[in-house]
């Protein structure tokens, strides 16, 4: 039972394991790898490996090794491998990361020149020279990295690097050069140079290199641990038979040596190599086109032999340096040099079909009708291509043997005068998609559409000027029923600018002439076809020049007398214009040029012309009246007495105090008021009505008095009274023991006696009781 359990076991490790690449470190040495593993042929001789860099893991592990693939869905069955990370870590699933790092693993200064990139960092390099009997050599490799992430924008931004760097044997390592490249081009192979796209963040870029991408889970089942891959591609490099060269194959992490990357390169990939051109595909926009032959050229020196085959199959009777294809399928070539070595070639050639265009006739007007005028040749494009958007139309030309060849295109198709009447010019169209092209022949004629345009008038605005402005897209409408539907109705100051279709006027449009302007029509099909054009004239009608908007006061206390009000016309006679008068925007029903008003409010008069052109012009009536004091409000026996006009009618009105004819202030409140009695004067800024006046006095108390007789200061009494103002008040006077002395009016005040004799001089005390319960009390000297 034991046993079987084991035996079990094992059976599905083996099938597990079967699912993912196998990685080896030990079984080989680095120039068994290169010799062995990667060439496996004579023909590339003098394989020498002279260097070799990777991460220091301790124990086994390394960064490069053979891999083997057999029984995955790898491409590739063998071959070895380069990581920016423990070998240990290639193999399948993704199901973690690969961000491997080790002590003192620097990054490549020959790579980062390469390149031109900087800072890299985990560099695994293997270095080798070796002799070719060929122009040309070749290997095949797929770029992996954990850099790949779907639907991430980091995708868009980072990438390691890695090259496979060659030279002469013997040169510096300046003249490198890097073979890693994307097909066709100088772009090196990097995450950011190749991939699908990343919504959001970044277009598809060489998509057609990306193989797919290896999401990490924990059912992932990609056969290698990384998170994206290209497809296969092949580095070529061109050499000189017999002559030593030096390969630098080199991956390093490029900033930290976070997310490692690997490239594989396939066993006995590294071959000689016969270039029959660059693949033509679909995906790559270069397929051949229609029933076109293309000749593959193998063509080597010496005296070799040629066997091709097409699609796996040997074409027996084909044994030139040169095959002529006429279909798709894959190519390939092997020559058998003078040696006995092999060069091998291979291309794939797909075909796509001439693009089905149109011959057309192009209208465009024509001011004389001669035949000979001036054509936006791209105007025909639509018609050509029939909508089709995967077609552009790329030159025109004046012969069918120039658009053959592509030779002396028309200089100037947006602007071209045609020489000959019903002259004929040939288009020639691409298939954005596949690069195919055809020939159009477009046939220039005129058309001999007029339009019956009324005039176009406006009235003039509030300045006027001659200028106005014209609302183009109602004209448009108005011209519609004349022209076939879906056309398009354009408008132009000049005949020139209506032919070469520059400089359009449409919507509000505001003449540049004043009174009168001629602008030019130009009606295109939806196929862009000149149907007319044709001249409109616009006018601008007079319009009545009114008096600058007024306002006026109304004095109140005058109504209900008037003011008359004028319309204002100033530039014409009144008898010849219709007036309409409005009253905060009611019609009055008053139509004379004058309006007599006693409202306060907005006077609008309405002019109008004979021809309909009408102005507006608004009168403004402002109140102001004779003031009327309703009250004074005063404080006082307080350091700053004050004293404020309350007034009872709406106005502009100014202040003054105690002098008719003095200083007027705008303020309506006086302050610092001594005792006694003031007049506040009110008169209004505007000069309606007289100026009022209202009497008030401030209470105050003297600190002495000189009943001596003088006739001044006879009598203390309190200040601001009289028999009109604090007559009421009830004045008691003691003496400085508390005995009353005097009881009577404040109006009438104490003179100083006592049963008719004089007291002494001395401070005497009073007491006023006011009838609204307040009292006031303190002290006076009586000096004689």
């Amino acid at each position: 039972m034991k046993k079987t359990l084991i035996l079990l076991t094992l059976l599905i490790t083996i099938s597990l394991n079967a699912q993912n690449i196998i990685v080896d470190s030990q079984t080989y040495t680095p120039q068994q790898l290169i010799e062995d593993i990667l060439a496996d042929s004579n023909c590339i001789s003098n394989i020498v490996v002279n260097g070799t860099v990777g991460g220091d893991f301790g124990g086994t592990d390394q960064s490069y090794g053979y891999f083997d693939a057999t029984g995955t869905s790898f491409p590739f069955q063998s071959g070895i491998v380069l990581s920016t990370g423990r070998l240990a870590n290639v193999p399948g699933p993704n199901n973690s990361l690969s961000d491997d790092n080790a002590s003192n693993w620097s990054g490549d200064i020959d790579l980062e020149m390469a390149l031109q990139e900087s800072n890299t960092t985990n560099a695994t390099i293997i270095e080798f020279d070796f002799t070719t009997v060929a122009n040309q050599i070749s290997f095949r490799y797929i770029f992996a990295s954990e850099e790949y992430q779907e639907g991430n924008a980091n995708t868009c931004q980072f990438s390691d690097l890695f090259g496979f760097l060659i030279k002469p044997a013997g040169a510096t390592n300046s003249e490198y050069e890097n073979i890693a490249l994307v097909p066709e081009t100088t772009t090196p192979v990097k995450v950011t140079t190749v991939h699908s796209g990343i919504p959001g963040a970044c277009d598809p870029i060489n998509e057609s290199y990306f193989d797919s991408w290896n999401p990490e889970s924990a059912t992932s089942t990609s056969p290698i641990n990384f998170n994206g891959q290209t497809t296969i591609l092949t580095a070529t490099a061109t050499t000189v038979p017999n002559a030593s060269y030096h390969v630098k194959l080199v991956i390093a992490d490029e900033q930290n040596y976070r997310f490692d990357s690997a490239v594989f390169l396939e066993a006995g990939s590294f071959l000689l190599n016969t270039d029959l051109g660059p693949d033509r595909l679909l995906a790559t926009n270069n397929p051949v086109c229609g029933n076109e032959i293309i000749t593959l050229n193998a063509t080597q020196n010496g005296t070799p032999s040629y066997k091709w085959f097409q699609d796996g199959i040997e074409q027996t009777t084909e044994t030139s340096s040169t095959f002529n294809v006429s279909s798709t399928g894959t190519y390939n070539v092997e020559v058998t040099l003078d040696n006995g070595c092999i060069s091998y070639g291979e291309i794939v050639i797909e075909y796509a079909p001439i693009p089905n265009v149109n011959n057309t006739t192009l209208f465009e007007c024509d001011s004389n009708q001669d035949g000979l005028t001036t054509y936006n040749l791209y105007n025909a494009e639509e018609s050509i291509i029939n909508n089709n958007q995967a077609l552009t139309v790329l030159d025109f030309y004046t012969s069918l043997a120039s658009a053959t060849t592509e030779n002396n295109p028309i200089l100037n198709p947006n602007s071209f005068n045609n020489t000959v009447v019903m002259q004929t010019v040939y288009a020639v169209v691409i298939n954005q998609t596949t690069g195919c092209k055809a020939i159009s022949e477009v046939t220039l004629d005129i058309s001999t559409n007029t339009l019956i345009l009324d005039d176009v008038t406006v009235c003039d605005d509030e300045v006027v000027d001659g200028f106005s402005t014209f609302n183009l897209n109602d004209v448009a409408t108005i011209i519609e029923p004349q022209v076939p539907a879906n056309a398009s109705i354009t408008f132009y100051e000049t005949s020139a600018d209506a032919f070469s279709e520059t400089n359009s006027i449409n919507g509000d449009y505001n003449n540049t002439v004043a009174n009168s302007q001629t602008i030019f029509v130009k009606v295109t099909t939806d196929t862009n076809q000149c149907y007319a054009i044709s001249e409109l004239s616009l006018n601008v009608l007079f319009t009545p020049e009114l008096l600058e908007d007024e306002a006026f006061l109304y004095c109140q206390n005058t109504f209900p007398e008037t003011i008359t009000l004028i319309a204002g016309v100033t530039n014409d006679v009144p008898n010849n214009h219709y007036f309409q008068w409005l009253f905060n925007g009611v019609d009055t029903g008053s139509v004379s040029p004058t309006f007599e008003a006693n409202q306060i409010g907005t006077y609008t008069v309405i002019v109008t012309d004979p021809n309909g052109c009408s102005n507006t012009r608004d009168i403004i009536l402002t109140p102001s009246n004779e003031p009327t004091i309703e009250s004074i409000e005063y404080t006082e026996l307080t350091s700053n007495n004050t004293a404020t006009a309350i007034i009872e009618e709406v106005g502009d009105y100014e202040f003054a105090i105690d002098n008719e004819f003095g200083f007027y202030q705008d303020a309506n409140t006086f302050t610092n008021l001594e005792p006694g009695f003031h007049t506040i004067y009110v008169r209004d800024k505007n000069g309606c009505g007289d100026i009022v006046s209202r009497e008030f006095s401030i209470l105050g108390f003297p600190q002495y008095f000189t009943p001596n007789g003088d006739t001044f200061n006879e009598v203390w009494k309190p200040y601001g009274t009289s028999k009109d103002f604090n007559s009421n008040l009830e004045l008691l006077i003691f003496n400085r023991y508390g005995k009353l002395l005097s009881k009577t009016s404040s109006f009438k005040g104490w003179d100083g006696k006592l049963d008719g004799f004089n007291l002494p001089n001395d401070d005497y005390w009073y007491i006023i009781n006011h009838p609204n319960g307040k009292q006031y009390k303190g002290h006076f000297a009586l000096v004689r």
